[in-house]
């Protein structure tokens, strides 16, 4: 229990809940930190593969940026991980699943962006409304935006500013699904029991390739092209006990 976030685990998942709901989970550098350091303990943790990342209370999962924060002159010195301890973590090979339960503005909307799977609640909305306020979201939002659903769709919310609902945020790709407000963490839960079902190797190994593969400019390119992950999945004791587990037809025994 930190003072501006809470981690819990439950089995293999780690559930890391954004705690300033008097400022709807608005983003603050001592908050980055905090964040920061739950996300350094998930991913040394062996026993935790997925995490679950959420907002406190039913208004917002994160409004961003603590903007009057930064107007009273406080130094904005986050981690280098950066935004909530995520948006320049790159070297994270768990999955992260946003359970998005309000508004997602700003830097909030950046903290879906950085994470893997998007689950949203019927009431949630998505915008990076900086432009707005003379800024711009270069928390990864202005990189990972047309990344993720074309130039043109990104384009059209990054110039204007504008809100994007959770219907058409699903339409968009922005999120995976969306479900009532009162399903939300067990939503969540439920994609991240089917990612625990699989080999943590191979899903560590999945997300690191993806990752990696994108730096490349062609099809080809991203194919041909080595990656330690896969070295480490074909070295690992899931590589025999999955085949193995299948032809016996029996649960597998994951080693992680």
């Amino acid at each position: 229990m930190g003072e501006f976030c809470k981690v819990e685990r439950d089995g293999h998942v780690t559930t890391i809940t954004i705690d300033r709901p008097e400022v709807m989970n608005a983003i603050h550098p001592p908050a980055s930190r905090e964040l920061s350091a739950a996300f350094d303990a998930f991913a040394a943790d062996p026993d935790a593969w997925v995490a679950i990342l959420t907002g406190a209370g039913e208004k917002a999962f994160s409004a961003g940026n603590d903007l009057k924060f930064q107007a009273a002159g406080n130094a904005i010195d986050g981690p280098p991980t950066g935004f909530a301890g995520i948006t320049s973590r790159f070297d994270l090979a768990k999955p992260v699943i946003a359970a998005v339960n309000g508004l997602a503005l700003g830097g909030g909307f950046e903290i879906v962006l950085a994470c893997d799977v998007a689950i949203a609640s019927e009431n949630a909305s998505f915008g990076l409304p900086e432009p707005r306020v003379g800024l711009a979201a270069l928390a990864g939002g202005l990189h990972r935006l047309p990344r993720q659903i074309g130039l043109k769709p990104a384009m059209g919310m990054l110039l204007t500013g504008r809100r994007v609902g959770a219907r058409e945020a699903l339409a968009l790709g922005i999120v995976n699904e969306v479900v009532p407000a009162g399903e939300l963490m067990a939503a969540a839960r439920r994609w991240a029991d089917q990612i625990c079902e699989c080999s943590p190797v191979s899903v560590r190994a999945t997300k690191r390739v993806v990752q990696e593969g994108l730096a490349h400019a062609s099809l080809r390119e991203a194919m041909e092209a080595r990656y330690p992950a896969i070295s480490e999945l074909v070295k690992s004791e899931d590589f025999v006990e999955g085949p193995r587990a299948f032809a016996q037809k029996r649960k597998p025994n994951w080693k992680g």
